[in-house]
């Protein structure tokens, strides 16, 4: 008969040895320090940087400093302008990657055979993904600004930050829709549904936690950019005239504002501006888990 302890005599002494006694090693107990020092210390570095920036910026973040825009003649240091400028290269990025980047994704996961053609595709954008943002602010100038005569504008900046964006969201797109069981579809199509009927009703909405995800995740990175928008969209600061004409207009956003703050040393209103940019950064976050939830049908 087979039992859970194993006994060993020794002497008067019995030892009992099971999974749940058994001696804790040296080595277990010094990776196991190791890896809740490293958890700790990132964790550390995290409060540290958000600590001191706070602490630096949230005193200058007035009413005025975020409803008015910079003037040399009001003597005005506000960011509203570049707010604004920032609103619009994210929503003029996201139209124009969002449909193209998702529909990539269906096309390589649900309509393309799987063979070198794929391969390819899904290398490239590997690739693309990992091409530093100031070459893509080199081309974007080049082949937008001067080529197609759009110059330092808006809309420079969100063709750029399109280019950008694109492998993030077909890749994390391409994964979300990798998850959905293949009974969903062989049910779907066994019933007589179309492909494109079966891909628009359940694998999408079954695959949008992922999307959602990825969307937010590029928001995170166009507020983030700098060095592309520098060459591209420029470092204008003025009010929106006329809302359509804007974006043919240069319009820096806050990462331009800030370096431009750091390079005037307006340390207290560059601060100010990373606890605007953090804020916008913390949300975006929040709002991706609070989607992904939502839209999860598992937790339903």
């Amino acid at each position: 008969m087979t039992s859970d302890l194993a006994v060993q005599i020794n002497g008067s002494s019995i030892v009992k040895e099971s999974i749940y006694g058994k001696r804790v090693r040296t080595q277990d107990v010094i990776l196991t320090g190791i890896i809740y020092g490293c958890a700790g210390l990132s964790l550390l570095l995290l409060v540290g940087i958000l600590g001191y920036t706070f602490v630096r910026g949230i005193p200058n973040v007035t009413w005025t400093f975020l409803s008015t825009a910079s003037s040399a003649t009001k003597g005005t240091f506000g960011i509203l302008g570049n707010m604004i400028n920032t609103l619009y290269i994210v929503a003029i990025t996201l139209v124009i990657a969002t449909p193209i980047g998702v529909g990539s994704a269906v096309y390589l996961n649900e309509y393309a055979k799987p063979g070198k053609g794929v391969r390819i595709i899904e290398f490239t954008t590997e690739i693309l993904s990992g091409i530093p943002s100031i070459i893509f602010g080199l081309f974007g100038m080049v082949f937008f600004g001067n080529t197609l005569g759009l110059g330092y504008s808006i809309l420079t900046g969100a063709l750029t930050l399109t280019l950008m964006i694109l492998p993030l969201i077909t890749r994390t797109t391409q994964e979300a829709l990798k998850t959905v069981p293949d009974s969903y579809r062989h049910g779907a199509l066994g019933i007589g549904a179309t492909k494109w009927y079966m891909i628009r009703t359940i694998l999408l909405p079954s695959a949008m936690p992922g999307i959602l995800t990825g969307v937010i995740l590029a928001i995170g990175r166009i507020v983030g950019e700098s060095a592309a928008l520098l060459f591209t969209a420029g470092s204008g600061y003025y009010l929106p005239k006329n809302l359509l004409a804007k974006i043919f207009e240069s319009g820096g956003t806050l990462t331009i504002q800030l370096y431009l703050f750091m390079q005037k040393a307006k340390y207290n209103e560059a601060f100010g501006t990373a606890v605007v940019l953090l804020v916008i950064v913390l949300g975006i976050n929040g709002l991706a888990k609070y989607l992904s939830h939502k839209f999860n049908v598992e937790t339903k």
